[in-house]
């Protein structure tokens, strides 16, 4: 507790603190909240990303594969697995609290799968529907932070 009379100030200067959660900023008062469509459009990119976050365990685990069978792969589809498994799930996370480096991990998730499925397309499935689905959520995840961050100005 505050025993000097610090506490106004503390509390002052908590209130000019600026998250770096979208849902925490300042509210627009135009009709049409842009950092509103952007929580949610991250909340069901995180959706999304925990199933295939967890979609990666199965394959580790031998849930959706014979017992073994991910051990008797090679070492790159192994590797790669594992990464996505661990940076899936962080990238979801950090969607669903709205926060900048959700966004930017979930950035550096579906550009690492895009990048992979192109050179290593037996490691990382990268079909033509997959990368159209992929780079059309990255235009609008984009097109919507940038409609979001306009609407403070």
């Amino acid at each position: 507790m505050f025993r000097n009379g610090n506490q106004n100030a503390a509390t002052q200067a908590a209130r000019e603190y600026l998250s770096d959660r979208i849902e925490e900023r300042p509210v627009a008062t135009s009709i049409m909240r842009w950092s509103f469509v952007l929580t949610w459009f991250m909340r069901v990119l995180a959706i999304l990303w925990i199933m295939k976050g967890l979609s990666a365990w199965a394959v580790i685990l031998g849930i959706w594969t014979p017992v073994g069978h991910f051990e008797s792969r090679s070492t790159g589809y192994q590797a790669t697995i594992i990464y996505f498994a661990l940076i899936d799930l962080i990238a979801a996370v950090g969607l669903w609290m709205a926060s900048t480096w959700g966004g930017i991990m979930w950035l550096l998730a579906i550009m690492s799968h895009l990048i992979l499925a192109a050179f290593f397309p037996g490691i990382v499935s990268g079909g033509v529907m997959t990368v159209a689905f992929f780079l059309t959520l990255i235009a609008v995840y984009l097109g919507i932070s940038w409609l979001a961050a306009q609407e403070n100005h």
